[in-house]
């Protein structure tokens, strides 16, 4: 009997914990190489990590340019960002951060918490010649309460994507067929690609919006931004409070300061700012001056 070989595409904590788990169970018999890539636009990618763990287990890895020959069943592409040839990868299934066909696209998790989605997910697909459109092997469906932040949402899917790995390994190494559904394409959403100017506040959202905001982008992300006073600041730290009624309200406005944190007026409502870094080196910002307008 032909033994099944599996490639993995990782990137970031979901590519090492899924590659951990497939390690833990079945060994590196089933692993024919990992494909990996740095990220500069998370804080901590997990590439460095992902080398060690397949150096610790003589498994074979490659940088994302590199030149393979191919001789899987099927491979795998977790947290993978970049287009990969169906021409020369077979039996590419995908593991996309959404409750499919909802979120289609980009950073569908970050997407999902900013709008205040009532609960996440991870859905297993082939992959298909346009974007998150192929038919779904298997999904998983988390619940979720605000507020919340990005890493604590990561961490909860991480463990879907293991859950739906082991799962489709599991029916492959034993010569079952994987379940197929097609996608209702009337249900679709998309989430767009997002670059460093989505990182800034629109201090025009309500405030428990710009609080899932700030929640959302934070670590491994670079952070919510804004402006005091053309000096970029990131966000890190905040709570929603009580509003009072502005006669003339102006979002973005220190309206008073409380154990010397400010508290700034948004379109509706106010939060209360608990931490702020520098963008230049990463250091604490110490507000000082009350009559400060955040843009």
């Amino acid at each position: 009997m032909t033994i099944p070989k599996f490639r993995f595409y990782l990137l970031g904590l979901k590519g090492y914990q899924v590659l951990k788990k497939v390690l833990d169970k079945y060994g590196s018999d089933f692993i024919e190489n990992i494909f990996l890539s740095y990220d500069k636009n998370v804080e901590e990618d997990y590439c460095d990590k992902i080398k060690n763990l397949c150096e610790a287990n003589n498994v074979i890895w490659k940088m994302k340019n590199d030149n393979f020959t191919s001789t899987t069943f099927y491979s795998f592409a977790i947290g993978w960002r970049w287009i990969i040839d169906l021409k020369r990868v077979s039996n590419l299934i995908i593991l996309h951060d959404s409750i499919l066909p909802k979120y289609r696209g980009f950073n569908p998790l970050v997407s999902a918490l900013i709008n205040g989605e009532n609960q996440i997910g991870v859905s297993a697909l082939f992959a298909s010649s346009k974007y998150d459109q192929g038919d779904i092997i298997c999904q998983s469906v988390k619940k979720i309460e605000y507020p919340i932040k990005i890493k604590d949402a990561i961490d909860l899917i991480s463990n879907s994507y293991s859950d739906l790995v082991l799962q489709i390994i599991e029916l492959v190494v034993n010569g079952k067929d994987l379940p197929r559904k097609p996608q209702n394409n009337k249900e679709s959403t998309y989430s767009l690609w997002r670059d460093e100017e989505d990182y800034h506040i629109d201090w025009s959202w309500d405030s428990k919006k710009i609080i899932r905001f700030i929640n959302a982008t934070g670590f491994p992300y670079l952070g919510a931004k804004t402006f005091i006073e053309e000096e970029s600041i990131r966000i890190t730290e905040a709570i929603e409070v009580q509003d009072v009624k502005i006669e003339n309200r102006s979002p973005g406005k220190v309206i008073f300061f409380e154990n010397n944190y400010p508290i700034v007026v948004c379109g509706k409502g106010l939060i209360k700012i608990i931490e702020m870094k520098r963008d230049t080196d990463k250091s604490d910002y110490i507000l000082k001056r009350f009559r400060t307008r955040f843009q």
